[in-house]
């Protein structure tokens, strides 16, 4: 009975499910995008104060149906004013002004459901085959209650859709072979990716740029076909063909921040023909509209340069009436008196079904994506695990027959102990310097587009690396422990091998504070090396502890170097009694039994347990400081 309960429960969930589908489907299928008054700054890094206006108190519509592009000079606004009609803005600019889709006021939390951007830019995980990037993105954006087998179908037919059928179990990658994808077929899998939430509004940055004319026909007639669905496409264009100009339903010319013109193609021929400038017969549309309006080009008039007077002019055109009047009908429906209870339904149409994937299943792809490049990325991993082995067998075999119990011995001991030490926390911690730098333009992506939180990805990223930081370790404190004869003993080969993961993990730990906080790798090594050097100079053998100056005392506290070759140390001479001095002169001190060698270095048998506490404290702030730089960076950039 209860079996049979829950699956009609479900079946009602999803039938209830269904059924708001349906009704988000009346309510936000089709979609005008309008906006009035809006202006874009530029902040200072302080974000205290604006620096330059790049859109000045612009109006307009793009509406469904419609494939809208936003056209100009390099430098006139293009990319700042679809970003802030997307609120895909970071803080470097604020934005004034109003924006609404079928005259209800929206923010950026209705853009990220309703609507997709497409940047110019292409970045993926290039060890992800095309499948596996859908199927991931699906997974992060989608309805946790889609089924998998509409998961299935839906990607089936994207990937026809955008002619990647063929191309599915091929790696991304970012060379030009035939095993990973094109520059062009990149562009078509970034399509597709945006297409999986399937918009209503659809956002697309110099979506033609690095593509021959045939993937750029291509491409553009793949919009205007998802256009012709009742769908919103605004998308900016720097130097469009005539073919691919012709093809636009609508443009938006932008000149020093500006509307020069909006309207159909033909419209802005006749408009700028009308001011004296006729296109000439057999002559690119685009870029003569572009030339005309170009930032600081001079009327031959003497009245002021051409931009300005275009944009004055286009203010009391028929086309900017057009506009005016699509956003007057949006005041009337403001004012009238369902507009509450038809706002209300339109806004929480996709939010009251749309419920994102849990916490848990999206650490778990996050995870998933990282693991996959782990494994597939040999630098990563592969060659580091072969390090350790060849390490390992090397120093081994130099230290068989060394580690004995007299003076020679308690040299050869302590010399292991610090190869131990320092291979397992130097090579980890410059290793890792270069994950943050490299994986934060996707990332910085990402959370912008709402598809996870900046401790999502840390969490995810450092479990990822767990095995690799186990595995590591592992196969280099065995080879060396048994080949150099340390002691022999299970329990002290047991907590070794504790100690030395907790060192490697620490100084993953260390790295990643140090990925985050710094911009670039070399600049992260010109503030690691000299602490590096601190670090190991204090770790034990080269200095005693006792003799450290005042000023430099503080710095054992922090040095988890030095609290693991604490520790290895008092498991290996802790409880030892029978050192040998017959290999040295009789005149020169011996020392007898390991609390002497413990006392020679300043280690104290009592502090192993503290020492572990110590590490695992460095190990949770180092972590803890990497999660705040990197959440920094994300929010401040």
């Amino acid at each position: 009975m209860n079996v049979l309960g829950e699956t009609c429960c479900s079946r009602k969930n999803h039938e209830n499910y269904e059924n708001l589908r349906e009704s988000e489907t009346l309510y936000s299928r089709s979609v005008t995008l309008s906006w009035r008054d809006l202006s874009v700054y530029t902040m200072d890094r302080g974000r205290r104060s604006v620096c330059k206006q790049l859109i000045e108190n612009v109006r307009g519509a793009a509406k469904p149906g419609d494939l809208t592009a936003i056209i100009g000079a390099s430098g006139a606004g293009k990319s700042s004013l679809m970003t802030a009609l997307a609120f895909r803005n970071g803080p470097e600019l604020l934005v004034h002004g109003d924006i609404r889709a079928n005259g209800v006021p929206v923010d950026s939390s209705y853009m990220m459901v309703h609507s997709g951007y497409m940047h110019q830019d292409d970045i993926f995980v290039e060890t992800m085959t095309v499948i596996e990037h859908l199927w991931f993105m699906a997974r992060m954006k989608l309805d946790e209650r889609t089924r998998i087998l509409d998961i299935r179908e839906k990607i089936d037919r994207l990937l026809q859709d955008v002619s990647l059928t063929s191309r599915r179990d091929v790696r991304i990658g970012n060379g030009p072979d035939d095993r990973v994808l094109s520059g062009g077929e990149k562009k078509r899998l970034a399509f597709a990716t945006e297409l999986l939430i399937d918009p209503t509004i659809l956002f697309l940055d110099e979506p033609t740029t690095g593509q021959d004319s045939h993937s750029a026909n291509s491409l553009i007639s793949q919009l205007k076909t998802f256009a012709a669905q009742g769908r919103t496409v605004l998308c900016t264009i720097h130097q469009p063909s005539s073919a691919i100009f012709n093809s636009f339903d609508r443009i938006i010319l932008i000149a020093e921040g500006r509307v020069a013109f909006a309207g159909s193609t033909e419209r802005a021929i006749e408009f700028f023909a009308s001011q004296g400038y006729e296109c000439p017969r057999n002559y690119n549309p685009a870029d003569f509209l572009i030339t005309i309006v170009a930032t600081g080009s001079p009327a031959e008039n003497g009245e002021g340069d051409v931009a300005r007077k275009v944009c004055d002019m286009f203010l009391t055109s028929e086309a900017a009436d057009e506009i005016n009047y699509i956003l007057m009908k949006e005041i009337q429906l403001e004012n009238s008196s369902d507009f509450q209870a038809t706002s209300k339904l339109f806004l929480d149409s996709k939010s009251v079904i749309h419920k994102g994937p849990r916490y848990c299943s999206r650490l778990y792809w996050l995870v998933y994506r990282d693991v996959l490049q782990v494994l597939r990325d040999p630098s990563v991993q592969i060659i580091r695990i072969l390090q350790k082995v060849t390490v390992a067998l090397i120093a081994g075999l130099c230290f068989v027959g060394s580690v004995n119990m007299d003076q020679l011995g308690i040299q050869a001991t302590q010399g292991l102990i610090f190869i131990l030490v320092s291979e397992n926390a130097f090579f980890p911690m410059y290793a890792t310097l270069a994950l943050i730098p490299q994986e934060l333009p996707l990332l910085r992506r990402e959370y912008r587009a709402g598809m996870y939180s900046i401790h999502l990805y840390y969490v995810a990223r450092m479990l990822s690396l767990i095995p690799g930081l186990i595995v590591e370790p592992l196969l280099f404190t065995t080879i060396i422990y048994w080949l150099a004869g340390l002691r022999n003993s299970v329990e002290a080969f047991g907590l070794t091998l504790i100690v030395l993961l907790l060192t490697i993990n620490v100084s993953t730990a260390c790295g990643c504070f140090f990925s985050a906080a710094f911009e670039s790798v070399p600049l992260a090594m010109a503030y690691l090396v000299p602490f590096d050097y601190v670090l190991m100079i204090t770790m034990g053998p080269f200095l005693k502890l006792g003799s450290l100056s005042l000023y430099i005392q503080w710095v054992k506290y922090i040095s988890w170097l030095l609290h693991s070759t604490e520790a290895l140390t008092i498991l290996q001479w802790n409880g030892i009694q029978n050192i040998s001095c017959k290999t040295i002169d009789p005149e020169l001190p011996c020392i007898t039994d390991g609390l002497g060698v413990l006392r020679r270095y300043d280690f104290d048998d009592t502090n192993f347990w503290m020492d572990m506490m110590l590490m695992s404290a460095i190990y949770l702030v180092f972590h803890i400081l990497g999660y705040a730089c990197l959440w920094n960076r994300c929010r401040l950039k």
